[in-house]
């Protein structure tokens, strides 16, 4: 936005040492510092820094209304930036990422406007007394908007979910995707021997995505069975795509890095109703010799409460068998 636009705010420098969008007054805002919150264990402080630490990550001042649809249709439910308003002057653009469209939308919609029903927008007004989310009653005024981003990300308010403070810029998420981490075949050995102990955060590995075939209501292995009859039948077959099989407690989330079919998709764990191995045991012919075992996940169609798709792939790594996959999704299913 032009500069004159901004000249009823300031951007201070924090105690953290990172930087925040605050708004500058003849009143006296309150001291962040005084907070009770501040007062409590060295874990909560560490978190309050972290959100402080994070603006940069979030706050994208001169992006476009479409840029934030863009940057959050395929993210998980709860991402968001905030962006100057190019509509109200000195008022700020929350958009988030929310599970399920709102109410009004249309039933008939496409899917991919389906998706840009997925990012919500909200305006986040200035005063005197701080900045809050317009038109929400119950929502107080906060010092800046990170006090005001802590607090959405601990309880909801007004807001359809809780907000997921990023720890890097959603911009470069994708250059990390190839960063170690534990893969399945791993986790599930561990949990083998204590499967109490299975860790809580996410886990992923490699996969070959091959396609995704609509179900109706049919879900169970006669869904997974009668999409692999479906898409072997397909001459020519499918291209299968590498991507990232990302499985937590939030969901699925799949990220095609060279976005030759999607970028990412995130399916929440309360729609995914069924993932197993292919109940005919069928192969997948690899592209450079082999085969590899298929299975799949079946997943409330997205804007549906009675279609689903089934979503089918093939090992890529030996050492991450399918088996062990569809182990670990149950798992997180039953949690």
């Amino acid at each position: 936005m032009p500069s004159g636009e901004r000249s009823n705010t300031t951007i201070p420098t924090l105690p953290s040492g990172g930087s925040t969008p605050s708004v500058s007054t003849s009143h006296t805002l309150p001291d962040l510092s005084k907070f009770s919150i501040y007062d409590q264990s060295p874990d909560i402080r560490l978190n309050v820094k972290f959100v402080q630490d994070t603006s940069k990550f979030w706050y994208k001042p001169d992006i476009s209304r479409e840029q934030a649809i863009s940057l959050l249709r395929d993210r998980e439910p709860g991402a968001f930036v905030i962006r100057d308003s190019h509509s109200f002057r000195g008022a700020y653009g929350l958009a988030m990422k929310v599970a399920c469209p709102p109410p009004t939308a249309q039933a008939n919609k496409k899917v991919g406007d389906i998706t840009s029903e997925l990012v919500r927008h909200f305006l986040i007004e200035t005063s005197p007394k701080g900045v809050r989310l317009k038109g929400c009653p119950n929502e107080p005024y906060f010092g800046c908007l990170s006090a005001l981003v802590y607090q959405h990300s601990m309880t909801p308010l007004a807001l359809p979910c809780k907000l997921m403070i990023p720890s890097k810029d959603p911009n470069e998420e994708a250059l990390e995707l190839d960063t170690p981490t534990d893969t399945v075949a791993e986790l599930v050995k561990q949990g083998a021997v204590a499967q109490q102990q299975v860790p809580e955060e996410a886990h992923a590995c490699n996969v070959l995505y091959i396609s995704s075939v609509d179900m109706e209501s049919l879900t169970g292995p006669q869904a997974v069975a009668k999409a692999i009859s479906e898409m072997v039948a397909v001459n020519p077959l499918p291209a299968a795509t590498t991507v990232h099989f990302k499985v937590s407690s939030q969901g699925i989330t799949l990220t095609d890095s060279q976005r030759k079919v999607f970028f990412r998709r995130h399916y929440p764990i309360n729609t995914v109703t069924y993932c197993d191995i292919d109940p005919q045991d069928r192969k997948w012919s690899k592209e450079g010799g082999g085969t590899a075992k298929l299975f799949g996940f079946v997943a409330r169609k997205q804007g549906s409460t009675t279609d689903n798709v089934s979503h089918l792939f093939a090992e890529l790594d030996p050492d991450q068998p399918a088996s062990a996959i569809v182990n670990f999704v149950s798992k997180v299913m039953r949690r």
